[in-house]
């Protein structure tokens, strides 16, 4: 089978392997999607803190199960599936206290382990979820919102609250819909003006700001009435954004940081004393997070299909990735199309 390895920052090769057999616990799929996420970005351009190379990428997966490692799965086969690319190991304190997303010897199925950009995978059949409602599209699409919807979870936000959503990315944009659908009040901050506006046409957002061209401080003293945020959520995987956070939160305010970084982050204490700040960290998601996901891709209530804005083949990729990656490419989502049209050289519109 063919597999595109990221063996340095900055290159991808396509290579021949053997095809995997699933073992006992372990399901084989014949990979359908896999969506390109901030994450192999980082990766891409050696700055992700906990990737090693060479590496295969890709945790944003949708695949066909076509082989079961245990009898008692068979009836699996044939169904499409998204996979939780969380790898925990289910003994540990915080695995124990169901937060399985930061398990202390978690990997990660395309950052600590090989991932999805090739052929056919192998994967314990715990971390499959499959639906007869979503196309493959979707389901490659189900781990980047639980991002989201794990980060919205984790901060509590309520009805009414002000969430300032720094970072108009796909992750960004999975707490935006989340954000709403909890009956929040939504600001997004970013630097792309094209990004912002597809936040307000796509995803019903009312109040966007610039980060760099705006007055922001005094857009958020205008709509909150001198409040700031409730929440803010940061998606930027940008430093200086992250650190700028903590002026957008409100007295009693709580700031969750889903980016992650190779960088320190700092703050000026007696401003964050003095508002009784709460920090949050939000890492990965639970299987909760992907069944709400999934619950609500459903019944219509996302707007997932508009964030892909550019497909590719596998074959493609090592001339495409660098394109994908830089900004004015215009790149919201990235999908890689690994089916039969692939397989045989045809190629898609990158």
């Amino acid at each position: 089978m063919r597999v595109l390895e990221c063996t340095t920052p900055g290159s991808m090769t396509l290579v021949e392997r053997e095809r995997p057999e699933p073992g006992p616990g372990e399901v084989l799929l014949d990979m359908r999607r896999v969506g390109i996420c901030g994450t192999d970005i980082h990766a891409f351009g050696g700055n992700q803190p906990y990737f090693s190379y060479p590496r295969v990428l890709g945790h944003e997966l949708a695949g066909r199960i076509v082989a079961t490692g245990s009898t008692a799965d068979r009836g699996l086969i044939g169904h499409d599936a998204c996979i939780i690319p969380y790898l925990h190991c289910g003994q540990c304190a915080a695995c124990r206290r169901g937060r399985t997303n930061c398990c202390q010897s978690l990997e990660v199925i395309g950052v600590h382990r090989d991932g999805g950009m090739a052929e056919a995978l192998v994967v314990p059949t715990r971390h499959l979820m499959t639906s007869e409602i979503l196309s493959v599209d979707q389901l490659a699409l189900v781990e980047c919102l639980a991002i989201g919807a794990h980060a919205v979870r984790r901060s509590e936000l309520s009805a009414g609250e002000l969430a300032v959503v720094v970072g108009a990315g796909p992750i960004g944009m999975g707490v935006i819909q989340f954000a709403r659908s909890c009956g929040a009040r939504v600001m997004v901050i970013d630097t792309n003006r094209e990004r912002l506006a597809f936040c307000i046409e796509e995803l019903g957002v009312e109040e966007t700001c610039h980060a760099t061209e705006d007055d922001v401080m005094a857009a958020l003293e205008a709509l909150s009435e001198g409040a700031l945020g409730d929440v803010v959520f940061d998606a930027t995987g940008n430093p200086a954004a992250m650190n700028r956070g903590f002026d957008f939160a409100g007295h009693g305010g709580r700031y969750v940081l889903v980016s992650v970084v190779r960088a320190d982050i700092t703050f000026h204490d007696p401003d964050f004393h003095r508002r009784e700040l709460t920090l949050l960290g939000s890492r990965n998601a639970t299987y909760e997070d992907f069944a709400t996901v999934m619950t609500a891709m459903e019944a219509g209530r996302l707007h997932e299909q508009a964030m892909i804005t550019h497909r590719c083949t596998l074959a493609d990729m090592p001339d495409t990735m660098a394109r994908w990656c830089a900004p004015a490419s215009g790149v919201i989502k990235g999908m890689i199309e690994i089916d039969a049209a692939a397989r045989s050289g045809a190629g898609v519109s990158a």
